[in-house]
């Protein structure tokens, strides 16, 4: 299987972990010699409530026995996807009402860019430096990460940088800006989060010139920071709201929500202003609503909180200098990217799965699943600190 997969799957880096996969259960990844994993990781916040949770699969199992893809999103009526989006309706803030499901984040942020400029009939958007919202060319244009772009140029035009956190910029969000696109808390640059009611700022100031805000949500949403979206810790509704990676409790979705008139710019002149083939699928549509429902039927989201300050206390460490982010989206930086990666690498010999984070080469990525138990927490922070007792011996 090794070989195969080098010779036939396209390949992202040059250097894959390369672990190979057996099966998945809870907070634990097994490979093919039936070593366990504790995971750390979560499938890169994808996994929210673990692997093979019982009631993602049972609402899985459950409508494959009904049907699978039937027609194009938007033309059927079909009970998974209006359930899922009446649930996110009821969830939501208004005037969030409407949501546009999508097979991925990325799409869904290309959806949500097309709806901004379609809305305000402009064209400038303004991204953060160091933000990553997906892969996609209207996604990589709103990525601040030049050296990430830079090969695939020309990309789409209009895309102006701000600073996070910083508000001496906020002037340059103008009337010619159709909309400003955040990560609530930024990922790839660290586990950013906003400061001194930033968030609420840049709304006043897009209200201000007539632009829209949107928030990008497919990390710190879906329970991760105690709260089902992490705006709602920052008192600040966006006026359209992205999503994927935990929504769909390990299987592929995106979604943006915004409100019945701005959605209603998608309908006509032109027609089929965004449209998709498997967005909406039924399936994915139950084990998104699965997801959504256990979270927030259960303790889910004030235990990531609690879960949190276990972390931040077991991972008391001198080489760890920083613990950033919220509830279960934390980011532990070491002094350099050398000890970084021997401490992701070393603890992947030991059975822990942990990752890094794209722009920040000396942070440790923490996004366990939310079921993850006190006890796991313990076990894995221990795997750490030995090893970044070596490292300072």
């Amino acid at each position: 299987m090794r070989s195969d997969f080098f010779k036939y799957q396209a390949q992202t880096s040059p250097a894959p972990l390369a672990m190979e996969i057996s099966h998945a259960k809870g907070s634990y990844i097994y490979d093919t010699n039936n070593k366990a994993y504790l995971d750390f990781v979560a499938g890169v916040s994808a996994c929210a409530l673990g692997h093979g949770h019982p009631r993602v699969v049972n609402a899985i199992k459950a409508q494959l026995d009904k049907y699978m893809h039937v027609m194009v999103y938007g033309e059927y009526i079909q009970k998974p996807a209006v359930d899922l989006a009446r649930f996110i309706a009821d969830h939501t803030p208004e005037p969030l009402e409407k949501t546009y499901l999508t097979n991925s984040g990325t799409e869904a942020i290309e959806g949500a860019l097309k709806l901004a400029k379609r809305a305000t009939g402009r064209s400038e958007i303004i991204a953060a430096k160091h933000a990553y919202h997906g892969n996609t060319m209207g996604s990589m244009s709103v990525m601040g990460y030049e050296a990430r772009k830079q090969a695939y140029r020309p990309i789409v035009p209009g895309t102006q940088f701000i600073t996070f956190n910083n508000e001496n910029d906020l002037s340059k969000i103008t009337t010619k800006t159709a909309a400003v696109i955040l990560e609530t808390i930024q990922g790839g640059a660290g586990f950013l989060e906003p400061k001194n009611n930033y968030l609420l700022k840049v709304k006043q100031q897009c209200e201000a010139v007539g632009a829209l805000l949107i928030l990008d949500e497919i990390q710190p949403g879906i329970g991760r920071t105690g709260k089902l979206f992490g705006f709602e810790n920052y008192q600040c509704t966006p006026d359209i709201l992205v999503m994927g990676k935990g929504l769909g409790g390990g299987m592929p979705i995106g979604a943006f929500t915004a409100s019945s008139a701005l959605m209603s710019h998608l309908q006509e002149h032109p027609k089929m202003g965004h449209i998709t083939t498997f967005g909406g699928h039924p399936v994915i549509a139950a084990a998104a609503l699965a997801t959504l429902q256990e979270i927030t039927e259960t303790n889910l989201m004030p235990a990531a909180l609690e879960k949190e300050q276990l972390f931040r206390n077991a991972l008391q460490h001198p080489l760890i200098t920083e613990i950033r982010g919220k509830g279960l989206m934390l980011a532990a930086l070491t002094p350099s990217a050398e000890i970084t990666n021997q401490v992701i690498l070393e603890a992947q010999d030991q059975g822990l799965i942990s990752f890094w984070l794209l722009f920040e080469p000396k942070a440790i990525r923490i996004t366990p699943p939310l079921t993850i138990s006190k006890t796991e927490i313990e076990q894995g922070c221990g795997i750490i600190i030995d090893i970044l007792n070596r490292i300072n011996n």
